[in-house]
């Protein structure tokens, strides 16, 4: 009797406690369109996950919070300083921030520029901008002579020099790790492997669709693994 009442109590306590997973939903709230990150600075993609940056009033600044450009001169500085949540002053180097929210969109730093991303999910797609820098001796219409380079274009110059290029280029954003990629198929096959069934109806495509449809696969895998984030 003792014995049929134990397993009795243990039944009732496994019927009332929630499933995997369910206490964790419950303290989460689920991404969609209308979701809105705070406001403030990321220090790092943690911060992100939990949707808890340094907020502007956290942060030591002579730029007015109201300034509608409020987070492009304050990145123009080499650090800032800023409390943290036990009040005490601190200092980072501007090059170490993650990235920032302004009017609850997200904006990631890559390539010494502030890009939004424009597609949140497991998966974010964003397009920034990339500068390459050439060197000119490297050109067929130069060639060494003693003191410098000539060069047909520029017969009075006596060094190569460099110029620059900058192009757009697309990236994506596995918002599990924080991992960055470039907008590739190979990119899109790594991230789909943690959906087996979705890689493999990706990997069975001929190259050309693949391609055609990297996008697609995005927004599938997006909707068959929901974004969550912590309640603030």
């Amino acid at each position: 009797m003792k014995k049929a009442s134990s397993i009795a109590l243990w039944f009732l306590i496994f019927a009332l406690s929630p499933l995997p997973g369910q206490q964790d939903t419950a303290n989460r709230v689920k991404y969609s369109p209308d979701f809105k990150f705070n406001e403030g600075v990321f220090l790092s993609f943690e911060q992100v996950k939990q949707n808890r940056p340094v907020a502007k009033s956290r942060i030591v600044t002579s730029i007015a919070y109201d300034d509608p450009d409020f987070f492009d001169r304050l990145l123009e500085n080499k650090k800032i300083y800023f409390f943290n949540d036990l009040g005490v002053k601190e200092e980072i180097p501007v090059k170490n921030i993650w990235g920032y929210a302004r009017n609850g969109v997200l904006y990631i730093g890559l390539n010494d520029g502030y890009y939004r991303i424009t597609i949140i999910g497991s998966i974010c797609h964003f397009v920034a901008n990339l500068t390459t820098y050439n060197p000119s001796y490297g050109s067929p219409y130069s060639y060494p002579y003693y003191g410098g380079y000539y060069n047909y274009y520029n017969p009075y110059g006596t060094s190569p020099g460099n110029y620059t290029s900058t192009e757009m280029r697309q990236y994506v954003l596995d918002f599990k790790t924080g991992r960055i990629m470039e907008y590739s198929v190979e990119s899109i096959e790594v991230l789909l492997m943690s959906d087996p069934e979705l890689h493999d109806e990706f990997t069975a495509l001929r190259n050309k669709k693949q391609k055609q449809l990297k996008f697609l696969y995005i927004r599938k895998f997006n909707e068959r693994n929901p974004l969550y984030f912590t309640k603030n």
